[in-house]
């Protein structure tokens, strides 16, 4: 099934709104990018297969064009990123 936005973007204002999109836009992409791996996995055709996988992947640098531009219009955004690295870093040294 495909997401949807989660919130009403015609009730958000102001330079709220951009980051909002960016969000949305990033909620779209990895929806393509897990329905074209599913594709993939479920093909017996291998040329069918890559060119699934291809588009995946085009789709991923698509996700991290809106990444990038999401942390620069949201600082607060960029620094919880941050922290979630470290703390992924924390747990899995214990492991």
């Amino acid at each position: 099934m495909l997401s949807k936005i989660p919130i009403d973007i015609k009730k958000v204002e102001g330079k709220i709104l951009d980051r909002e999109i960016l969000r949305a836009a990033m909620i779209a992409e990895l929806d393509a990018i897990s329905l074209y791996e599913q594709l993939a996995a479920m093909t017996k055709n291998r040329r069918l297969k890559e060119v699934l996988l291809d588009v995946a992947n085009e789709e991923k640098t698509h996700f991290g064009e809106f990444q990038a531009l999401l942390l620069k219009e949201d600082t607060e955004q960029e620094k919880e990123l941050e922290k979630g690295r470290e703390e992924v870093e924390e747990i899995t040294e214990q492991l």
